[in-house]
């Protein structure tokens, strides 16, 4: 028998919870008045494919107890069924972009820094599932979508805070840049642009440096170019060392070779 919580549950929502929850969670417990998708040790995992801003009240309710992982998942690939006497199987020219997770983000920026919310990303292919219906959805000459179903869960990432967001930006953007020049060098949409600047705003990731015309501009703070500057040194001694170790490594064995040459003959 179903529970209450998996009444008006939809087959994708349903695909995608038993896909990212780890082995020996428990589906739909109740938890602080709420249902919650997948409990597993503790950890309350939430998987939300829209309207992320209607959760705002839940996940603060939540998070003043328990650690929550939200699961947002990002549809980069979709073909279209229709259904009828001859049912047909396209795929979708629109492609979506892994920033497009912050047209959902929108809705709860101030939460992303909390200490117990953790987020995860999943990019997935799906099918839409559409009928047609005479005298409705003229845009789409009668065609409506009825369903969405699961086909692949292609890459999975996970992050806290501000920073998974900071990392879909390119590290070769120059500043100062805006949201017409994020979306050009990323392939995202410009309103995704708007969106994910915006939360990174929110997160005191990105400062106002001025305008282009009417066009605002922005650049990573301070700090952040701080964090990048310390993480390329590191890496450039890291890549320095190594060089090191092999030159030294093949230094030593030199006179090693030489030696079991001198007593093979």
């Amino acid at each position: 028998m179903p529970t209450i919580g998996a009444l008006n549950e939809t087959p994708l929502h349903d695909a995608l919870k038993r896909s990212v929850a780890p082995a020996g969670a428990a589906f739909e417990v109740p938890v602080a008045g709420f249902v919650i998708d997948a409990v597993h040790d503790g950890l309350l995992i939430e998987v939300q494919t829209r309207g992320v801003g209607r959760l705002r009240r839940k996940l603060r309710l939540l998070l003043a107890e328990h650690p929550v992982r939200l699961v947002l998942p990002v549809t980069v690939a979709k073909w279209i069924v229709k259904l009828g006497e001859k049912p047909t199987r396209r795929r979708s020219p629109k492609r979506g972009h892994p920033a497009d997770v912050a047209r959902e983000l929108v809705g709860i920026p101030d939460l992303l820094d909390h200490p117990g919310l953790e987020l995860e990303l999943v990019l997935i292919e799906e099918e839409e599932w559409r009928e047609h219906r005479a005298g409705v959805a003229w845009r789409r000459r009668g065609w409506v979508t009825v369903d969405r179903r699961l086909v692949a869960v292609l890459e999975r990432r996970r992050w806290r805070g501000h920073a998974g967001l900071l990392a879909l930006l390119p590290e070769d953007l120059a500043a100062p840049f805006g949201t017409a020049e994020l979306a050009a060098c990323t392939g995202m949409s410009r309103s995704t642009a708007q969106k994910l600047v915006y939360c990174l705003r929110m997160g005191a990731c990105l400062d106002v440096v001025g305008k282009a015309g009417n066009a605002v501009q922005y650049a990573r703070t301070r700090s952040d170019r701080d964090d990048r500057s310390d993480r390329h040194d590191r890496d450039d001694r890291l890549d320095r060392d190594d060089r090191l170790d092999r030159d030294d490594r093949r230094d030593r064995g030199a006179p090693l070779a030489s030696a079991i040459d001198t007593a093979r003959h």
